[in-house]
């Protein structure tokens, strides 16, 4: 069938529920000769007489009584799908899905998105935690999350959370068993709690700075995670000190189960950003999303 094949039928059933050319022509919007003409050329296509003309009234024929009798259903529920599809684009459904990693998860994505879950229950959230830089576009994610010094420039950037730091601690028992690290080159004679950043990649690197100087220390120890949470716990345990987010580490630190070390050498890193293509067709469920995370 071709499209304008479509259109004619919809414009015969206009017609024959209306029972005149006029009533029906203002019903679509078109002129009475013209939709006159589109009937004549349907039926000559066809080989069927559809209406029976007078001057005063419309009525259907044998074969347009069938006709319309075929069409209605079918008009009716392709009408239905288009009206249930178009309320689909305007309500926040589907599924979003980001990359991040732990720390954003825990800290900064995950308490943002909480409270708003409940309030969609049509929207699908499957936050995925990898501490390595993950291609979205590839993997098919619609957005991700990276400090803010990290980001590609063909993506569109969106601030999520405050700057932060990392701070190296360690429990009480070790600290007694060894010198406190004075500067950060004294943690190559010290056990420490190494993380991997993601399967493919190697173990962190340390960063430091102060007063405008950068440092990385290259660690050792026995223990490697890679949750930040893995790495507090086997700090707190004695296994050596560990290089973790200050606001995970602060409740620890509060109670002393852990102590911080080397604290004017740790710096403040760039906030976490939500990034996603700049050509990304944005739903109404990511812009909930999108919407929930942005700093207030």
């Amino acid at each position: 069938m071709r499209r304008d094949d479509l259109t004619d039928m919809l414009w015969f059933r206009a017609v024959a529920e209306e029972r005149s050319f006029t009533r029906a022509a203002v019903r679509l919007g078109t002129s009475q000769p013209t939709l006159s003409h589109t009937i004549k050329d349907l039926e000559a296509r066809l080989g069927l007489r559809l209406l029976a003309r007078t001057t005063r009234s419309v009525s259907l024929t044998e074969a347009g009584e069938r006709l319309l009798q075929a069409l209605a259903p079918r008009i009716d529920g392709l009408e239905a799908d288009i009206d249930a599809l178009m309320a689909v684009r305007d309500k926040p459904a589907g599924t979003v899905r980001i990359t991040l990693s732990d720390h954003a998860l825990e800290s900064v994505v995950w308490p943002k998105l909480r409270p708003v879950m409940a309030d969609y229950p049509d929207i699908k959230l499957e936050l995925n935690s990898d501490n390595g830089f993950r291609d979205i576009v590839d993997e098919r994610f619609d957005a991700g999350v990276r400090l803010g010094e990290s980001l590609d420039k063909d993506m569109i950037a969106l601030r999520i959370g405050p700057d932060w730091r990392l701070v190296a601690v360690a429990s009480p028992d070790y600290l007694a068993r060894r010198a406190i690290p004075r500067h950060p080159q004294d943690l190559v004679g010290h056990i420490c709690i190494n993380q991997r950043q993601s399967r493919s990649s190697g173990l962190y690197v340390w960063e430091f700075a102060r007063d405008g100087r950068e440092l990385r220390v290259r660690v050792d120890g026995q223990l490697t995670f890679n949750t930040a949470s893995a790495q507090i716990d086997a700090a707190a345990h004695g296994y050596g000190i560990a290089y973790v987010p200050e606001n995970l580490a602060a409740p620890h630190l509060a109670v002393g189960r852990l102590c911080q070390v080397l604290d004017d050498w740790s710096p403040m890193f760039a906030g976490y950003h939500l990034y996603y293509p700049s050509r990304r067709q944005t739903s109404p469920a990511f812009s909930v999303i999108v919407e929930a995370l942005r700093l207030k």
